[in-house]
């Protein structure tokens, strides 16, 4: 256990000390991160006004010096209210935190994925003055229509490159979270001529997963012409053929392509 003393950034001295323990760092969105919170009392009686736990990433955030990381919390969940801490009392609270079904994907195909870190933070109100624990990391599991997708996009020759999180929403969406994430592959052979890069973007929500996919988002020649953006909807429930619909996506995504330059340069 490593427990950290609460309040020492205000001066107090001999405060309490907390440690959060996650059950197991590996979920899937949608499912409750189990937990427990251990208190120890410090030198003096502590007056715990509430603790809460929250989701904590850095997304990217548009600024006037252009895109910039900025560390995002979201999600807040009240562990407990009001409680007297009596000096060196040792107290455990468990926890369920409910991950948002939105989770962005921190693992994939059984690692982490660079780009797309989460944790969770938790936040303690002693007395009116607030502290914070350092961040606990959770690997959050693709859902299997998610790694259906992802498994589709290996076999036509994708190559994951890097995921990254964006502060906003999908339009068209509604969203649980104030970002969404985009997970960046490039091409293999059948598809290296008529693209740099494609962008993947999965919204769920209690129906199934709304599969949103983009193709040279950024760069390339008369950018805002050329970009392309498609998606579907895959339920919880399967019965679809995940493959053909990722072809026939992305296959649409590349002749809308041809036919803006033939447009262009014909």
């Amino acid at each position: 256990m490593v427990f950290k003393r609460l309040l020492a950034a205000t001066g107090i001295i001999g405060g309490p000390t907390i440690d959060t323990v996650l059950a197991r760092p590996d979920v899937r969105p949608g499912e409750r991160v189990q937990g427990r919170i251990d208190l120890v009392g410090g030198e003096a009686e502590a007056n715990v006004n509430r603790i809460d736990l929250e989701l904590r990433t850095r997304a990217e955030v548009e600024t006037d010096e252009g895109e910039r990381l900025r560390t995002v919390d979201a999600g807040a969940f009240g562990v407990t209210g009001p409680f007297v801490l009596a000096p060196g009392e040792r107290r455990r609270i468990p926890f369920e935190y409910p991950l948002s079904v939105q989770a962005p994907l921190s693992a994939a195909w059984g690692a982490p994925m660079p780009g797309s870190e989460l944790g969770l933070r938790t936040h303690v109100d002693i007395g009116g003055a607030l502290d914070e624990t350092d961040l606990d990391p959770l690997l959050v599991h693709p859902l299997p229509p998610q790694q259906a997708v992802l498994d589709v996009l290996r076999e036509l020759g994708f190559a994951f490159f890097k995921s990254d999180i964006e502060r906003g929403h999908i339009k068209g969406t509604r969203p649980e979270l104030p970002y969404y994430q985009e997970i960046e592959f490039r091409p293999g052979p059948a598809y290296a001529d008529r693209m740099k890069e494609l962008e993947l973007t999965f919204v769920a929500d209690e129906r199934g997963v709304q599969v949103v996919i983009e193709a040279d988002k950024r760069g390339g020649l008369l950018t805002e012409l050329v970009d392309r953006i498609g998606g579907f909807h895959l339920p919880y429930e399967g019965g679809v053929d995940v493959r053909a619909m990722v072809q026939q996506q992305i296959d649409a995504l590349v002749s809308r392509r041809s036919g803006l330059m033939g447009d262009l340069f014909g």
